[in-house]
């Protein structure tokens, strides 16, 4: 009881640490829902341009991950910890680099190679922050109670960075409305129940100088809450040694610990269950903007469906915490993911309607709270598990949650690419006020049964994951008596 009394985090101490995931999650939803607008109508980059920036963006970031990973494992400690440095370090460069994301050089070439470079760059640095970040769960106490706990705050606090990242982002860049182009040949051929009024050419509210100004300004403003986090992150949270490493540790190379891990049964099953059910989900939210402007004719209510969505999110991720803690975390996976699927369904079959959006929206939130909660709650379990099996293995922590964020970021990257080109096969227009019936009908098959397969799919993989709440206490006992 004395040792677990140690062990326990304040209040104080699980809020500084939350506050430390808020970063990666604002910036990451402003560059994930407003780059590519930004990228074609204010820098006024060719599509194909604006594409390559987009995907070799993601596709390095992906990579950056098991670097970063690398290099933090051959990282000694210091006074500050052996992560901290990281993350203190990589800020204000990972500012500069995100600002000059949303600045248009005054260059007549060279702006594809000015977005790509500065887009890797702010990538490369924002991993440096996240990866150590998320190992740090591993640093914090050794009590799975209290690293569970930490993570339920942490997820909070991003679902809240997603909401912040969307509407400081929306409210200063959205005072200009991008028009739109009406094209006569799907006007009464498409199938879609936007209404008349919502197929008119929308007008310019302002110049393209304003709209480079207030990009400028909300890129100003989220690297100074970039910064703010950062600093309560490292003023709040001490780094403890102890916490992670055993009685028995011995150093072991990066790569001899990489074939360790990726051999880990456990690690493997995990890894492939959410895999399916983030691309689910990442279907859905890079679909939805153009699901409920186009399928369901909702083109101005677009950003409140999406509040309600992250902030049913954020209101359900203590219940979810309180319902792994007392039914188990595999439980809470079936019941929480699965959660969406009658409404995923529901969407796409029943007629237009903003009522039923906004129900399915709040319903869509509370099962994104446990797709945000659960994977980072068990992975420190799978890393238990690990130390059980190789105790004289140690320091693999940023292993494990590297491979874990770049399998993760793969398929977001897989996600983009399949719904790019179903669009495009099927006819979209780009900056039309309507679409044609077939690029409607893909829609619905991007954010209902394409996702509700790769649920169930996900969800049947899970049934092979063996670590239940009985193994969890085993674990917990023999890591005890191994430390």
């Amino acid at each position: 009881r004395l040792q677990e009394s140690r062990e326990r985090l304040s209040v104080c101490s699980k809020l500084c640490y939350a506050v430390g995931g808020a970063p990666y999650q604002i910036t990451g939803c402003a560059l994930g829902f407003f780059l590519q607008i930004y990228l074609l109508d204010v820098a006024q980059l060719d599509p194909f341009s604006a594409s390559i920036i987009l995907f070799v963006g993601r596709a390095w970031d992906a990579v950056t991950d098991p670097m970063v990973g690398f290099f933090i494992s051959k990282t000694s400690w210091t006074r500050f910890g052996r992560l901290m440095p990281w993350i203190i370090f990589s800020t204000p460069f990972a500012v500069i680099s995100y600002f000059l994301i949303w600045f248009v050089p005054d260059i007549s070439r060279g702006q594809v190679m000015w977005y790509l470079v500065f887009y890797c760059i702010f990538q490369t640095l924002v991993t440096c922050f996240h990866v150590p970040y998320s190992a740090l769960t591993m640093f914090i106490s050794r009590e799975q109670s209290e690293r569970d706990s930490a993570t339920a705050y942490r997820m909070t606090v991003e679902v809240l960075g997603t909401v912040l990242g969307t509407a400081i982002q929306g409210q200063i860049v959205g005072k200009v409305v991008t028009p739109c182009i009406e094209s006569p040949l799907f006007i009464g051929k498409t199938n879609s129940s936007v209404a008349m009024e919502e197929l008119n050419t929308t007008h310019d509210t302002g110049s393209l100088t304003d709209t480079r100004n207030a990009y400028m300004i909300a890129a100003g403003v989220i690297g100074g809450l970039y910064i703010l986090c950062a600093v309560i992150l490292s003023v709040g949270v001490r780094e403890k040694r102890e916490s992670s490493e055993l009685q028995s540790d011995e150093p072991v190379s990066f790569f001899q610990g990489l074939k360790l891990v990726m051999n880990h049964g456990a690690y493997i099953k995990l890894i492939a269950g959410f895999l399916f059910t983030s691309l689910a989900f990442m279907l859905l939210e890079g679909n939805f903007a153009l699901f409920c402007t186009y399928t369901l004719g909702f083109r101005n209510e677009f950003q409140n469906i999406l509040l309600a969505i992250m902030l049913s999110a954020t209101l359900t991720i203590p219940l979810w915490q309180w319902f792994l803690t007392h039914f188990g975390k595999k439980t809470a996976v079936y019941i929480g993911i699965s959660s969406a699927i009658p409404f995923l369904i529901m969407v796409a079959v029943l007629d237009s309607n903003l009522i039923v959006t906004y129900i399915v929206a709040v319903a869509a939130g509370v099962s994104v709270a446990a797709a945000f909660l659960l994977p980072w709650s068990m992975l420190p379990d799978v890393i238990d598990d690990f130390k059980l099996q190789h105790p004289e293995s140690h320091g693999h922590e940023a292993i494990f949650f590297s491979f874990y964020v770049f399998f993760t970021k793969f398929t977001s990257g897989v996600s983009l690419g399949i719904s790019t080109l179903s669009l495009d096969f099927a006819g979209y227009q780009t900056r039309g006020c309507s679409q044609p019936s077939e690029v409607n009908f893909t829609l619905k098959m991007l954010v209902s049964a394409v996702p509700v397969g790769l649920i169930l799919l996900g969800l049947l993989l899970f049934k092979l994951y063996p670590i239940d709440e009985e193994k969890r206490r085993k674990n917990k006992k023999a890591l005890q008596d191994l430390r």
